[in-house]
């Protein structure tokens, strides 16, 4: 085994020293330093033995002559398509090749289904170039029988169990595969270096050898992350920035949508996101996800307003459900679901003072449709129309839609990318939409077949959507 010199790594900025701090005199957290042993360069390494040519000839500082970007061609680069037009989207417009991209979600989220369901669709639709899967954590018989559920089995999809990276970095330079899959990075484990499988040594030398091989063989690979208890992938800071593609595969366990975000792409945006739907039968696309957060009742139900959410450049609609009622308790019940329990009280707070809509005294239920998340500002106004309608018993119209942010002082303030939450509106069949006035006072740009109502206050805003008691 080679020789290590022992330093101490912060699992959170990347810091490294060679003694052990309590706190890291880098970003200041506690309890982040672990110990790394960084195994030394060889001689052979650093000098040429006898005979032998340097890794510095003449040759190699040729092949890396610097040449003016405007002459570097990209024409041959050809991205790899995923068989997911929401998995390519965010990627940029497919995998390119040579690039390392890192999927990290919760345990159980789908992500493994998600890049097996993957590499069956390249293996069918790339016959000359072979897919190649490797799996540190399940048996090859174990994820046989996952991919005999999905429909993932194909000659082209080659499949081996291993822990060990020799082994991976030998199949990879063997097949040569299209792609290469590693799940998970975390249980690969190097025998040139000490420490435990998953550790800060382990997965930053894994990652590194992964990429080496991923850039000299021009092989893109696809590699699977755990995450912590607080949701951030496990391993040293540095593993997110060593990647090219840092993608976060989200959802709740007990619904069946998941979201894919892009945290890191060197070859796209990061403010893409794709919608998928869990089933048995695998990981199903949504390419239109408008109908998932909102109910099938088509007559005015008292108690639901609807607005419109920006992830990303998608605009999704969202439906808010209210319950008042009268409490028997000294204490009044506040409870939320895909709602920040505490925007609650602060509205219910603006609605007594500014709104004239007394809750204070009320239970107050308000919950999102499908597991939907309506906790960014641009939704409160419709958070105080759902619970002013459920309030005064009055239904707000199927066809209207409330967008804006509600400040302490009662007034409405504008929502960023309001232009695409209108045009979603209309698309979907919305008629009105309420919204606030213009910063500039200009009036908005007029939607075709909706009705733009601007308000300034809360009193006008609920004065609109009718919702206030006479």
């Amino acid at each position: 085994m080679a020789k290590t010199a022992t330093q101490y790594l912060c699992s959170e900025c990347g810091w490294s020293g060679p003694k052990w701090y309590g706190r890291c005199p880098e970003c200041g957290q506690w309890g982040t330093l672990e110990e790394f042993h960084e195994p030394r360069a060889m001689a052979s390494s650093r000098t040429a033995a006898p005979g032998r040519t340097s890794r510095t000839s003449a040759s190699t500082v040729a092949e890396g002559k610097a040449k003016p970007i405007s002459q570097i061609s990209t024409d041959t680069v050809n991205r790899l398509k995923t068989g997911f037009e929401e998995f390519d989207r965010v990627l940029g417009g497919g995998i390119v090749p040579g690039s390392v991209v890192l999927l990290a979600g919760e345990p159980g989220i789908g992500k493994s289904t998600l890049l097996l369901e993957t590499a069956g669709n390249i293996a069918r639709s790339n016959p000359k170039r072979s897919v190649l899967y490797l799996s540190g954590e399940e048996s090859q018989a174990q994820v046989k029988l996952r991919a005999s559920r999905i429909n993932a089995v194909h000659n082209n999809l080659l499949m081996a169990s291993t822990t060990d990276l020799s082994t991976v970095l030998g199949l990879i330079e063997q097949e040569k595969p299209g792609l290469a899959i590693v799940d998970s990075v975390q249980t690969i484990v190097s025998q040139e270096v000490d420490g435990i499988s998953g550790g800060s040594t382990q997965v930053r030398e894994v990652t590194s050898a992964l990429i080496d091989t991923a850039k000299s063989l021009d092989v893109p690979i696809l590699l699977v992350g755990h995450v912590t208890k607080d949701g951030s992938i496990a391993g040293p800071r540095t593993l997110e920035h060593l990647v090219d593609v840092v993608c976060q595969f989200e959802g709740d366990s007990q619904t069946a949508l998941r979201m894919l975000h892009a945290a890191k792409n060197r070859f796209g945006p990061t403010d893409e996101v794709g919608c998928f739907d869990m089933s048995g039968e695998g990981i199903e696309e949504v390419t239109d996800p408008s109908g998932l957060f909102l109910s099938s009742a088509e007559s005015p139900v008292e108690g639901t307003c609807v607005t419109f959410t920006m992830d990303g450049h998608r605009s999704l609609p969202i439906e808010i459900q209210a319950l008042v009622t009268n409490s028997v308790l000294p204490t009044p019940r506040r409870n939320t679901n895909g709602i920040d329990s505490n925007r609650l009280a602060m509205l219910a707070a603006v609605l007594y003072r500014h709104g004239r809509v007394n809750l204070l005294a009320n239970d107050l239920y308000v919950s999102t449709i499908a597991g939907g998340l309506a906790k960014e500002p641009g939704c409160d106004l419709a958070i105080a129309a759902a619970l002013a309608s459920a309030a005064a018993s009055k239904p707000i119209d199927r066809t209207t839609c409330a967008m804006g942010e509600i400040s302490l002082t009662g007034q409405i303030r504008p929502v960023p990318q309001l232009a695409h939450r209108l045009n979603e509106a209309a698309r979907l069949g919305y008629t009105r939409a309420v919204v606030p006035v213009s910063r500039r006072g200009a009036k908005h740009k007029p939607v075709k077949g909706l009705e733009i109502i601007e308000v300034d206050s809360l009193r006008d805003a609920l004065d609109a959507l009718q919702v206030r008691k006479s």
